[in-house]
């Protein structure tokens, strides 16, 4: 089975998303190729119906109708297919362009819903979307990301890659407005302190867990990846030394309707506590307090110097009761020369763990994770024990 995936504003960290997704589904990848934000994948077996709901870092997935080794004999492949499979005669429709073959394409599905004396309307793409580059100092570029009108009842896309051109449909979206519910809804939130049901999402699936799991979350904070494992169907324990934090992620677990049976909260310091066993440590450390300036080189390399000395605790604390990956997520300061993070050689030497391997190291940890004027960003680091 081949799929398109249209990833978000970070790339390289959506790629990795969706590659240990599919480890984690037991699916093998036979074959990959990327343009710009969306990649081309092809599959052993078919993905899940709503396979989206489980990835933070994907904006909609495609399946591969056709394709061809030039343009003209992706359209002859095309001819041979149903594309619109509806039942309205009056419809709309939007194009997702990953190719040099924009105008072509568009000419293409008109002539042929003509054809079939269907009155097709294409909606042109807007909401533009700021892709973070690989690169600190490297401008975000600027693509779009949604359709112009919500009332469209077919979604295409165009992909080239491998040398070949690629023709599919649209089969799954995400659903924002129900993330961002979820997200704004809750009883408590701390945004300056929590990360995103997004990214929560993304870090889950970097660790490999699968449903029946145990997620360890040693500064759970108010609970968003305790929240996002449990959603998924895993067991989860958080631990967090203030006691409010604890107090206030119960009553966000609670209002989410999950059973106090299916997760534990424990007030206690996580370079310290004993637990007696779980799969994954999936967390967002505390970084410290905000910054309302870009700090000095010096005062963000002391900032570095006590996250490091923290994880360092704790990861010798806990990494015995852990028997898979260890994802977590270290400050990515911004100084007036350039943005500079952990010195993560450190944190391996004293704790003995390693960076876990992607796609045998062609993608490679940590991956930074940033808006364009933030002070403090973030690198996301996959770690596991030495064999």
């Amino acid at each position: 089975m081949e799929y398109v995936f249209i990833l978000g504003r970070n790339v390289k960290l959506s790629i990795a998303e969706v590659i240990s997704y599919l480890d984690r589904e037991e699916n093998p990848i036979e074959s990959y190729a990327k343009y710009r934000n969306s990649v081309l994948i092809k599959t052993k077996k078919p993905l899940k119906k709503r396979a989206i709901d489980w990835l933070g870092g994907v904006i909609a997935i495609g399946q591969v109708i056709a394709s061809g080794n030039s343009f003209e004999e992706l359209i002859q492949n095309i001819e041979n297919k149903e594309i619109y499979s509806g039942t309205k005669t009056n419809f709309n429709y939007a194009i997702w362009n990953f190719s040099e073959c924009y105008i072509e394409i568009s000419e293409y599905l008109k002539k042929r819903f003509k054809s079939e004396r269907l009155k097709a309307s294409e909606k042109k793409l807007s909401g533009f979307i700021k892709l973070q580059p690989d690169r600190y100092k490297t401008p975000f570029q600027e693509f779009a990301l949604k359709p112009s009108s919500s009332m469209i009842d077919e979604q295409y896309f165009l992909f080239k890659g491998n040398k070949r051109f690629y023709f599919g449909k649209i089969t799954q979206q995400c659903n924002y407005e129900e993330i961002e519910k979820r997200d704004m809804e809750k009883p408590v939130r701390r945004a300056e302190f929590a990360i995103s049901p997004r990214l929560a999402k993304i870090m889950i699936n970097l660790s490999l867990v699968k449903p029946g799991q145990t997620v360890l979350d040693p500064f759970c904070g108010v609970g968003v990846i305790l929240q996002e494992a449990l959603l998924q169907g895993m067991k989860a324990i958080g631990i967090d030394k203030d006691k409010e934090a604890i107090n206030n992620a119960r009553k966000n677990l609670n209002w989410a309707g999950f059973s106090e049976k299916e997760y534990s909260l424990i007030n206690g310091n996580s370079a310290k506590i004993k637990i007696q066993s779980c799969n994954v440590i999936v967390t967002e450390p505390h970084f410290g307090e905000p910054l309302r300036k870009i700090p000095s080189e010096e005062k963000a390399k002391a900032i570095l110097g006590r996250f490091e000395k923290l994880m360092i605790s704790v990861l010798n604390n806990l990494k015995k009761s852990v028997s898979g990956r260890i994802v977590f997520t270290a400050p990515f300061v911004r100084t007036p020369k350039s943005r500079i993070g952990c010195n993560i050689d450190n944190i391996l030497s004293r704790t003995g763990l390693k960076i876990a391997p992607l796609m045998g190291g062609k993608i490679r940890f940590p991956i930074p994770e940033f808006r364009e004027k933030q002070i403090v960003g973030r690198e996301i680091f996959v770690l596991e024990h030495q064999q």
